[in-house]
């Protein structure tokens, strides 16, 4: 199942301590476009603050993981004192090697947080690290991403999740 997220969550901040330490994982690789933020929106999701301060008061590494570009990514990991890497070019897997290595972690031991299937999640799964699939904060515009997100739907109607996971 190469699309299949190993958790599904709605926000980022319905992201437990227990469900990275059920995944196994010390790193998340954070996507920040309608993860943390809106699609190239600078406001944070609410709880984001609060929520990085508790996975990192309980020794897990964060990095940003992004295809924007430097100009767009780099404020706001700023922001939220995060370090970054942009153009990323996910699905491929040297952004997620990268990530990885930034924070010092094995891929195993790593999992990737983003909204959409066919980048976070195949990257994911083709750079072996876990998968963690989001609700997107608010759908995009553009042709291409309403044919994606209309992809995503069908695919995660297949799929089974556990109590709780939306």
């Amino acid at each position: 199942m190469i699309l299949k997220p190993h958790i599904k969550r709605e926000r980022i901040t319905d992201i437990t301590l227990d469900d990275v330490k059920k995944l196994g994982v010390n790193a998340l690789l954070l996507d920040v476009d309608n993860t943390m933020s809106t699609h190239h929106g600078q406001t944070l999701t609410e709880g984001l603050l609060e929520w990085l301060s508790i996975m990192r008061e309980n020794g897990i590494k964060l990095i940003v993981l992004s295809n924007s570009k430097r100009k767009r990514v780099e404020p706001f990991a700023e922001k939220i004192g995060l370090p970054f890497i942009s153009t990323a070019a996910k699905p491929l897997p040297f952004g997620y090697f990268r990530a990885a290595k930034a924070v010092g972690e094995k891929r195993k031991n790593v999992a990737i947080v983003g909204d959409q299937m066919f980048t976070d999640m195949l990257g994911g799964w083709g750079a072996g690290v876990k998968k963690i699939l989001l609700t997107p904060i608010l759908l995009e515009d553009k042709w291409s991403f309403k044919v994606r997100r209309s992809l995503e739907r069908k695919i995660l109607k297949r799929y089974k999740f556990q109590d709780g996971e939306k």
